[in-house]
């Protein structure tokens, strides 16, 4: 029996549209429609493959403007982010045209017979699961390498953004890849649990938090399957003494605030060496208030809403009990008067590493600033951490800065730069973070069978 699911606007808290979930039925059927799609699919040689995703990306920059507007709506991103999403979306594409038949080139190895070689070779029809936050950019950081190494794939994509789901499924259709390559599903739990019990799955991708993952990792473990998992994160930003205070300020507001917070790599514990301390929060705090919420579809708004009054009441909740503990709110902690669902950009000072915000991950425009005495200080509190995701490090002496950013437990490091993705290289974290890599080629070889082909003389 199918269950129904209703859209809700974030800026106005007001319904868009209602949904039904497919039947198991319906759901297999499209599985087996992507098996028997992969299975011509993956006959292509790797350049015309390739050539499709130039393809994606003409077809993804054709319809910017239409994409972005469709993120905005369902999720509440600001269009300009928007905008720029869709286009790192074709960016993606044309890395991966350029590059990908370097990286899926056969290897060779000398070893003990006449010749052994190393080809990557796909597993079939690999199923993702994805959140809401990077509607468009998720689905295909995972989609686009693995078609290219000649998998299919079926998206089951979060509930919130039907309309971006169906739509990224249009781009491959419209791109002309062959039909059945790239589908969409809209599934409840138990659907999803079967698919990943099914013989045409060998393997799942997801990006969402750390108990999503458990619960993927073990249905995964529990029919031997592949998983890759891009989870939570809680990222250290580390502002050392002899930092430019304007600079690592400007870009805390921006690590902080990229998706109104709400990100897994978006900057969440602010770790400042003592000497600067004062002057870096009130620095950061003056440009945080000084952000303008409004309509995520103006182009002049700067805070965008959260994504559902769940998420802005969580906030909330960790925001209170850790001034019960004894932090310390700057600017900011209270939801603003307005329709939609809007928290203040906040800062928030005398945070210690046993507070909520500063322990669990922050799905939102909160900033807690964590004075400490030295750098050594710093990245053992960085590192105090079920998270690894990224981290950064500011300073003006870059040698320092890598040396420091060596040190993190964190699959992403930065020295002077926010944490973010680039699909020249890969992506991933350590501990609760998630397993395995996107991006680069070495996202691109997650999904294939590593096959090792040796060949001798005979006689």
């Amino acid at each position: 029996m199918s269950k129904t699911i209703t859209t809700v606007n974030p800026a106005t808290g007001k319904p868009i549209q209602t949904y039904e979930t497919m039947p198991a039925d319906e759901v297999q059927g499209i599985v087996s429609t992507a098996h028997e799609a992969h299975l011509r699919w993956r006959e292509m040689p790797v350049e015309e493959r390739a050539g499709s995703l130039t393809r994606v990306a003409e077809v993804l920059r054709a319809g910017r403007d239409k994409y972005a507007q469709l993120i905005t709506l369902e999720m509440g991103k600001l269009i300009g982010e928007a905008r720029a999403e869709v286009e790192k979306c074709a960016f993606l594409c044309d890395v991966y045209a350029e590059n990908g038949l370097q990286w899926l080139r056969e290897e060779s190895v000398t070893a003990d017979g006449r010749e052994h070689r190393v080809a990557f070779e796909p597993l079939g029809v690999i199923l993702s699961i994805m959140p809401w936050n990077f509607p468009f950019w998720q689905a295909l950081r995972f989609g686009v390498p693995t078609l290219l190494a000649g998998n299919a794939s079926v998206l089951k994509h979060a509930s919130n953004v039907p309309q971006c789901a169906m739509a990224i499924e249009e781009v491959f259709r419209e791109a002309e890849l062959p039909a059945g390559v790239f589908r969409t599903v809209f599934a409840d739990h138990q659907t999803v649990a079967e698919l990943i019990a099914s013989p045409l799955i060998p393997g799942v991708s997801l990006t969402g938090s750390t108990e999503a993952g458990v619960r993927i990792a073990k249905a995964a473990g529990e029919h031997l399957k592949k998983c890759v998992l891009e989870l939570g994160g809680s990222d250290p930003f580390i502002v050392l003494d002899d930092v430019d205070i304007d600079i690592a300020a400007a870009g805390a507001v921006m690590g902080r605030m990229i998706c109104t917070g709400q990100s897994c790599i978006a900057a969440k514990r602010f770790i400042v060496v003592e000497s600067v301390a004062e002057s870096f929060t009130q620095n950061f705090a003056q440009r945080m208030s000084a952000l303008q919420a409004g309509d995520p579809a103006d182009e002049q708004t700067q805070v965008g809403p959260l994504v559902n009054v769940a998420g802005l009441n969580e906030l909330q909740d960790q925001l209170q009990r850790s001034v019960d503990m004894g932090a310390v709110v700057v600017t900011g902690g209270e939801r603003l008067r307005r329709d939609g669902f809007y928290l203040a950009p906040t800062v928030v000072s005398g945070v210690t590493a046993e507070m909520p915000i500063a322990r669990e991950e922050v799905f939102g425009p909160i900033a807690p600033i964590i004075a400490v005495k030295d750098e050594d200080e710093a990245v053992q509190v960085a590192n105090d951490s079920i998270f690894g995701l990224g981290g950064c490090v500011w300073t003006r002496n870059v040698d320092r800065g890598q040396r420091l950013a060596r040190r993190l437990e964190v699959g992403t490091t930065f020295v002077n730069s926010i944490v973010k993705s680039d699909p020249r290289m890969p992506f991933g974290g350590v501990k609760q973070s998630g397993l395995g890599r996107e991006l680069s080629k070495y996202g691109l070889r997650e999904f294939v069978n590593v096959k090792g082909i040796n060949v001798y003389d005979h006689g």
